[in-house]
């Protein structure tokens, strides 16, 4: 017999957290559990403001139609992949892979630092990591001149770490060829790659022939007309399944870049920790040899039902969650 249940959850952000164009004060959407047999799956469905095409609003009603098919037939009628927006896609293929076994318990749980703050305190932390010393930079938030000497300062102060930085397409060509100025080129081998620094794709090849830094695709992954291919200075794609859909499609992009010799990176989108361990097993299970961008965690002050190891993040508990739709709603 199959039951479902759809709950919703927000919570309180960090103060200072901004998207784009708007502060995100809370973190909203929905868990999906699903029974049958005596099994259980979890999903979440969280549409990141900013990025995600899809609205809450639309999220919810794309989740309870799914969830209703299933409901009424025996034989599963409908994929994940026959919802159009991505979040609902993955939450609800996560919840089956739980179901049906095929989501390993084993985790990822080492994650590639997310450095903000006082560069001083950025660089002790990264000195007291164990192992291989893998760091993300956010640029494109100031003066690209000013990203480039912190990138600099990092590597300098840092000898054994590796950089991933995230422009978001937010440079012109002239203000990427500033920021590169002032990287040494001794340590240009040692930026791993930086996540689309202009604002057309174009741009961002030109920058790496022109530079030496590799580069990622990220929001290209997205666009309707991106085709996966080698190209000379991509070294990787990021993958936000919050963002692009369903398991087997991440699987699809992740089987096509290792074929093409490039590095496949699973990165959050600021989902919950429910949301969050679940992409650390995914990285673990589609991508072990890569360390995840998974250190989105304290940019939230609660986690949900399933917490990360070592966290000391208040919890919130599935008996706070109001249902929003089960088998007893009309």
């Amino acid at each position: 017999m199959r039951k479902a249940t759809l709950y919703s959850f927000s919570l309180p952000m960090e103060a200072g957290v901004i998207l784009r164009y708007q502060r995100l004060k809370t973190r909203d959407g929905f868990l999906v559990h699903l029974q049958e047999d005596g099994q259980n799956g979890w999903g979440e469905i969280s549409p990141l403001p900013e990025f995600s095409h899809e609205t809450l609003e639309q999220a919810k009603a794309s989740a309870v139609e799914w969830l209703q098919l299933w409901r009424q037939a025996r034989c599963s009628l409908t994929q994940p992949e026959d919802s159009a927006l991505p979040s609902v896609a993955f939450g609800i293929s996560c919840a089956l892979a739980e179901l049906q076994g095929k989501l390993p318990e084993t985790a990822h749980y080492r994650k590639a630092c997310l450095c903000s703050g006082d560069p001083d305190d950025v660089i002790l932390r990264l000195g007291r990591m164990a192992g291989k010393k893998i760091a993300k930079v956010k640029v494109g938030l100031y003066e690209a001149v000013r990203d480039g000497m912190v990138v600099n300062t990092l590597l300098e102060a840092v000898p054994d770490l590796q950089l991933r930085l995230d422009a978001n397409r937010s440079w012109t060509p002239t203000k990427a060829e500033g920021f590169a100025k002032y990287v040494n080129p001794a340590y240009r081998q040692r930026i791993a790659f930086i996540e689309e620094p202009c604002k057309t794709r174009a741009g961002s090849l030109a920058f790496a022939r022109e530079t030496g830094i590799a580069i990622a695709w990220d929001e290209s992954v997205r666009d309707a007309d991106f085709t996966l291919e080698a190209q000379d200075g991509v070294a990787a794609i990021i993958i936000k399944p919050t963002l692009v859909g369903s398991i087997d499609r991440c699987r699809q992009l992740i089987t096509r870049a290792h074929q093409l010799g490039l590095e496949a990176v699973i990165s959050s989108s600021i989902e919950s920790s429910f949301g969050l361990t679940q992409l650390a097993r995914l990285a673990q299970w589609l991508t072990p040899d890569t360390l995840p961008g998974l250190d989105t965690l304290d940019l939230i002050q609660s986690q949900l039902i399933r917490c990360w190891p070592g966290s000391d993040i208040p919890c919130v508990t599935l008996d706070s969650l109001p249902v929003v739709w089960s088998d007893a709603c009309p």
